[in-house]
């Protein structure tokens, strides 16, 4: 029945469907973000025995050791090939060469069996002349023993002989009772392991129109992420087109811009050194007539007669000496003007040189805008596209044959729980039969062995070394007697355990050797692939069962073997020869019309860089002469004092010396004098050198500016140049460029859903893995787990304490004449004398 129930279910989800072809990869690309929300499913996918599966192995080792040979895939297609004939002619050659296969396969299941036969057949006879004979005091039967020499030593083997024997029969019993539990016990769970499946068969009907509307759902994530890129045209595409440009224009404009403030920075240069010699002439012809007055006041003041008088006259002389150094700096009025250079570069500055520069990166930085501007309608019907092409996936989604093939798997599925429900309660009820009669059979045998181990305790503990056969005490008969009843149990039985032995043997190992483990190595699949193995007609059952088109491959191994791996059932059915999906979902097809609209995007672009009057500006700052100035004139005179003496310090020793002097009119004149030289060293000397210090700053900013200028000049002129013909020559290629890269982009969008929606269907949209779980669970689990295993667990235990039963009754026999109490005894076994009889027999 389980086996039905997968069957169907497998089946069931292959109705009204077409196959074909190999079954594709079911790996999603990496780089894909959308994923089918997770569908988690209660029934495992293993099962584990668990502990019990130790004495399961054994068995499985001993079923080895009976059929060592390989599965006869051949044997067997062609055993199904000679059923599927009307009539059988068992005469001709083939057949019988085929009878032998078969039987050469079966040969150790046969041998067993027969020796199974044998022990069915001849321990009942043996039984009944063991019986006879017993009650014509043969075999035994008579209660008269010989002593003998060894008797102790035999009595002790035969005793430990049959404890070892009883010890394996209920090794054995145990096996017996252990499958007996594990029958019952896997039969109640049943119940839960179908409602369990048909649970996870419910939820791939219930989770596929769930995965379809998230399928749909994906567009317009997909969508909304092409509509962001359409709005932000500007940034995407015309950023685009402004980085492919900003590296061959924005160089340019930053050196022209920096010319620019160089330009500025020089006409302040000149403008400054320009004030700063015209300040310096006056400064310095205030200085000379300053120097002149105080150095007339000296003299006058030196004409006092107390110069004519030693010592004075000495201190007189010296100053008058010195008078000459008061003159100021001739040359600081003869330093050359820079008028002609400044008119220069103010004629340069006419041309608002760094404002054309800022409309350079205006244009530059407009690219953006203009690109939205000019591409409002065509972005407008791109979108219309957009919207249409959902509408289209939708119908294709409708008319998926996947909801019809579910729907008609609902109806099996229903079916076949029906079928199951109703039925567990008869097998739930055989099973109790089964229980019963497998706990009567172990519970015969424990009773056979209980009477053995009774015989054995009791004969072992009521022995009396010193007690002669006639003179056994009670317990030690009783040991004896159990020992008999026990081998009258097992010639009573034995034969008809052996019976139900052989029969689930035949069965049980048959089903292991010819259903269970070629089902687990799939080589059950590949005869039933077979083609015209099951129908002469048709090259593959499967597809011409389902479809009546044999010629699809469509096999059993196939659709499990997606399935187990969770494949979709679009995939695991090659329903692409019903409904290809590929026709309906073309990429090229769905994409031509977005295409078409790019395609008519047109993007015009205007790039300003300078123009004539720049460079005529550029042109004419390099000739100004700035960088042909004589600097080294201006820097000469900024190193030298403006007056041939330092005034403090001439003035600090004049006053030093008219202190020197004796006090009146010529020492407080001279002080005067000296106090006006202070004064002007402060008012002409250092507002000279604070102008000088401003000239060596001008004169610097000149040299900076005007180094190289014409060489810096022409590499602008050169960069300006090449950055036109840049423009000139490839501003249309790299709108193409970038134009083809945006297309690219927004197609690459619904290229990349509309594949993962095929990838999706085919390999990830009603995975069919619980159907493979189902059929797991009916073959492997429910037949060769819950009722092979312990079936063959069960013949395994009782066959072999049933076996043993034989050495067992043959020693019991033996021993029991130890035990029992004799009627007469023999004193010696080698000795010619007359028996001495008991006196009371």
């Amino acid at each position: 029945m389980a086996l039905v129930l997968g069957s169907l279910l497998l089946l069931g989800l292959c109705g009204n469907s077409f196959s074909g072809g190999q079954p594709s990869s079911t790996d999603a690309p990496k780089t894909w973000n959308y994923e089918l929300p997770a569908t988690n499913y209660e029934t495992q996918d293993s099962h584990t025995a668990g502990p019990i599966g130790i004495l399961f192995e054994l068995v499985h080792i001993f079923l080895y050791v009976v059929q060592p040979r390989d599965f006869p895939e051949d044997t067997l297609r062609k055993v199904i090939q000679k059923a599927r004939e009307s009539k059988i002619d068992y005469d001709k050659p083939e057949t019988l060469i085929l009878g032998l296969k078969i039987i050469y396969y079966e040969a150790g299941i046969i041998l067993c069996s027969v020796l199974g036969l044998l022990f069915i057949i001849l321990m009942p006879l043996v039984g009944y002349f063991f019986c006879m004979c017993r009650c014509c005091n043969k075999c035994g039967g008579e209660l008269h023993q010989r002593q003998k020499e060894n008797g102790l030593f035999l009595r002790k083997c035969f005793a430990i002989s049959l404890l070892v024997i009883c010890i394996i029969i209920s090794i054995g019993i145990f096996c017996g009772f252990v499958a007996n539990h594990q029958v019952r016990t896997r039969i109640k769970r049943s119940r839960k392991l179908a409602d369990s499946n048909f649970k996870d068969l419910r939820t791939l009907l219930n989770e596929t129109p769930e995965q379809i509307k998230y399928i749909l759902a994906q567009y317009n994530t997909t969508k909304d992420k092409a509509f962001s890129d359409l709005n932000s045209i500007n940034s995407v595409l015309g950023g685009g087109i402004l980085d492919r440009l900003r590296p061959n224009i924005i160089p340019v404009l930053d050196e022209i811009k920096s010319m620019a403030t160089a330009i500025k920075e020089t006409k302040e240069a000149l403008e400054n050194m320009n004030s700063t010699l015209k300040s310096l002439h006056q400064q310095s012809t205030q200085l000379s007539s300053s120097l002149t007055s105080v150095k007339t006041s000296l003299r006058a003041s030196l004409n006092d007669p107390l110069c004519s008088v030693r010592p004075s006259s000495e201190t007189c002389n010296s100053i008058r000496l010195s008078l000459s150094q008061l003159n100021s700096n001739p040359e600081l009025r003869q330093l050359p003007p820079v008028d002609a250079e400044l008119d220069k570069v103010n004629n340069v500055l006419r041309t608002d040189l760094d404002g054309l520069v800022q409309q350079g990166y205006q244009s530059l930085n407009d690219i953006p805008d203009r690109v939205q501007s000019q591409t409002k309608t065509v972005i407008a019907g791109i979108k219309r596209v957009l919207n249409s092409i959902g509408s289209d996936i939708d119908n294709v989604t409708q008319h998926l044959p996947i909801q019809d093939i579910l729907s008609e798997f609902s109806v099996y599925v229903n079916n076949t729980e029906s079928y199951i429900h109703r039925n567990l309660p008869t097998l739930e009820e055989y099973d109790s039969y089964w229980w019963l009669g497998g706990l009567v059979i172990c519970s015969l045998l424990t009773l056979i062995v209980i009477f053995y181990y009774l015989g054995l305790l009791c004969g072992v503990c009521g022995y009396d070394r010193h007690a002669t056969p006639t003179t056994r005490g009670c317990v030690s008969n009783t040991g004896g007697v159990f020992l008999m009843v026990g081998v009258g149990l097992s010639f009573l039985f034995c034969w008809i355990l052996m019976i139900i032995v052989v029969l689930t043997f035949v069965f049980g190992a048959n089903v292991e050797k010819l259903i269970c483990e070629p089902y687990t190595s799939k080589e059950l699949f590949r005869v039933l692939d077979t083609p015209y193995l099951l129908n002469e007609d048709w090259e593959y059952y499967l597809s011409g069962k389902l479809f009546n088109k044999s010629e699809m491959k469509l096999t059993f191994q196939q659709v499990y073997s997606d399935c187990k791996k969770n494949r979709g059932t679009y995939g695991t059915l090659h329903l692409e020869n019903s409904f290809d999906i590929s026709d309906y979902l073309n990429i090229n097809e769905h994409t031509a019309s977005i295409s078409s609209e790019l395609e008519s995007l047109k993007v015009n672009l205007n790039i300003f860089l300078l123009g004539a009057a720049g460079r005529k500006s550029l042109q004419d700052f390099a000739a100004c002469g700035i960088d042909r100035m004589s600097y080294d004139t201006y820097l000469a005179q900024t190193g030298k004092s403006p007056a041939g003496v330092n005034l403090l310090s001439f003035a600090y020793d004049l006053e030093a010396k008219a202190n020197s002097l004796p006090p009146g009119n010529l020492r407080n004149s001279l002080k005067r004098d000296a106090q006006t030289i202070k004064t002007i060293h402060q008012q002409r000397v250092l507002p000279i050198e604070q102008s000088l210090s401003t000239l060596y700053q001008s004169v610097k900013i000149l040299q900076r500016t005007g180094n190289g200028l014409l060489e810096r000049v022409n590499r602008i002129l050169a960069s300006l140049d090449f950055a036109q013909n840049f423009i000139t020559n490839n501003i249309s290629s790299v709108i193409i460029e970038e134009t083809k890269k945006y297309r690219k982009t927004i197609i690459g969008y619904f290229e990349h859903y509309l594949q993962w929606i095929e990838f999706s269907i085919r390999e990830k949209v009603a995975s069919c893995k619980p159907v493979a779980t189902a059929l797991d669970t009916a073959v492997d689990v429910f037949l060769c787990s819950y009722i092979i295993d312990p079936l063959n667990l069960f013949w395994f235990g009782i066959g072999k304490a049933t076996v043993f039963l034989l050495p067992a009754l043959i020693f019991a026999v033996k021993l029991a004449k130890y035990y029992r109490r004799m009627d007469s005894e023999d004193v010696y076994d080698d000795v010619e004398t007359i028996p001495m009889k008991n006196p009371s027999h």
